[in-house]
């Protein structure tokens, strides 16, 4: 039926992947964004940032990570990101102080269900599995 939403709740229904746009993450704070990450992955969802994460947003990502690590309850996160290129877009300013574009896509899920295969420029492969 047209425009009917499939029934995904159950088990073994399949994985869900939430999308997230900078401008859904651009009014946030550093901890907000953390929140939103891991409250999905805790969930078993992979969660795939537009935008990615600053080098200080990602180290309190994998920092607040670890204090919530439980053998039974969540394994942690396995996170890639693309490589990132020579910024074009960054002004000489940014790049002579050190400043980093957060440009660049940006994939975490559940370190027990997602692999990464290959990585490189141009491409994250990735299996994913259930439960």
């Amino acid at each position: 039926m047209p425009g009917a939403k499939p029934d995904v709740d159950g088990p073994g229904d399949g994985v869900r992947i939430d999308m997230i746009s900078g401008a859904r993450m651009e009014g946030l704070t550093g901890m907000e964004k953390i929140r939103l990450i891991l409250d999905g992955v805790r969930e078993g969802n992979i969660v795939i940032l537009e935008e990615g994460l600053s080098p200080e947003e990602e180290s309190k990502l994998i920092e607040v990570t670890m204090t919530e690590i439980s053998p039974d309850d969540f394994t942690g996160i396995e996170i890639e990101t693309y490589p990132k290129a020579e910024a074009t877009s960054q002004s000489f300013i940014d790049k002579l102080i050190g400043r980093e574009t957060t440009k660049k896509l940006t994939v975490i899920g559940p370190a027990n269900r997602i692999e990464t295969l290959h990585k490189d420029e141009n491409l994250i492969s990735t299996l994913v599995s259930h439960k």
